[in-house]
């Protein structure tokens, strides 16, 4: 069994590192901490960065998330070959770039790339906000893949991951700490990433946020709402090139694995999304970078 311990970063290509740097500086309210030649590194906690945006093709490169040390990479690389997934070791010079000590990727079956690092580097000093969006904390990743029964089954056979809601076959909502979703899985046509949330510190600085958002132009693609799964108040807008943000407030914690069931929400019924009943169509989707995807999903 592959233990998760945190979620690590998302690695977005961009055709316009400008303008993706700004908006998520200046709208999302990262700090951006470094820019080494075509990458830029945006921080939003202790991480040296949650987001890195690389010059180039457009769409999500990969998904990181956390493991203990390097042989916990060992055992990982050797369970996940064993399973039939695409898996690559990372270098020296590809560790420096995503500032860890050691990683791998592989593919899941559906063709999203996946880091597992170690060692990710720590900034002790306070985070110097882009705006005073009230952010915590890099709160989840949401992947997309055609059937979210399969992906469920997939990551909880490899990764110490349990079920803690379903949205119909639409949605599995994924813990691996008492955080009631650190990954989530969207049914979606292609690999990609759904989007990825930001905690933040009141309901005040959601509908703050709200209106600096409304008042920017900016697209919100849903919310303001409370997510009756994670009883969470949410907003969720949209980002240069496709990639969603979500700013989110109030997260279920469950601290009783044995006494917690899974609990099935019916995706037709008005709230079953929004317990305020609004609008829910599906965010929109930053598609997986075709060059990323290894051979076996061409």
């Amino acid at each position: 069994m592959i233990e998760l311990q945190d979620i690590a970063y998302v690695r977005s290509g961009t055709a316009d590192l400008e303008t993706a740097v700004r908006f998520a500086v200046d709208v999302v309210g990262l700090e951006e901490i470094a820019r080494e030649g075509g990458t830029a590194y945006l921080r939003a906690d202790h991480r040296h960065h949650c987001l890195a945006f690389v010059e180039g093709e457009s769409g999500v490169l990969s998904t990181g998330f956390v493991v203990r040390d390097p042989a916990a990479l060992d055992a990982a690389e050797a369970e996940l070959s064993l399973a039939g997934c695409w898996v690559r070791r990372g270098d020296r010079a590809g560790a420096a770039h995503r500032r860890v000590v050691d990683y791998l990727e592989f593919d899941d079956p559906w063709g999203n790339r996946v880091e597992l690092v170690c060692g990710q580097v720590t900034i002790p000093r306070p985070v110097h906000f882009g705006r005073a969006a009230g952010i915590t904390e890099f709160g989840h990743i949401c992947l997309d893949a055609p059937d979210t029964r399969e992906a469920y089954a997939f990551w909880s056979s490899l990764f110490n991951i349990r079920i803690s809601d379903w949205i119909g076959d639409r949605a599995a909502l994924m813990r691996f700490d008492p955080v009631h979703h650190k990954l989530a899985v969207f049914q979606g046509d292609r690999p990609g990433l759904c989007h990825m949330n930001f905690q933040v510190a009141s309901l005040d600085d959601v509908m703050r946020s709200w209106h600096v958002l409304e008042r920017a132009g900016v697209e919100i693609e849903l919310g303001p709402g409370r997510h009756p799964q994670s009883t969470a108040v949410f907003l969720y807008f949209k980002g240069p090139e496709g990639l969603t943000y979500e700013y989110s407030w109030g997260v279920r914690r469950i601290e009783d694995d044995d006494a917690w069931r899974p609990r099935y929400f019916d995706p037709a019924e008005p709230d079953a999304v929004d317990l305020w009943a609004g609008p829910t169509s599906k965010p929109s989707t930053q598609y997986q970078v075709r060059s990323q995807v290894s051979a076996t999903h061409t």
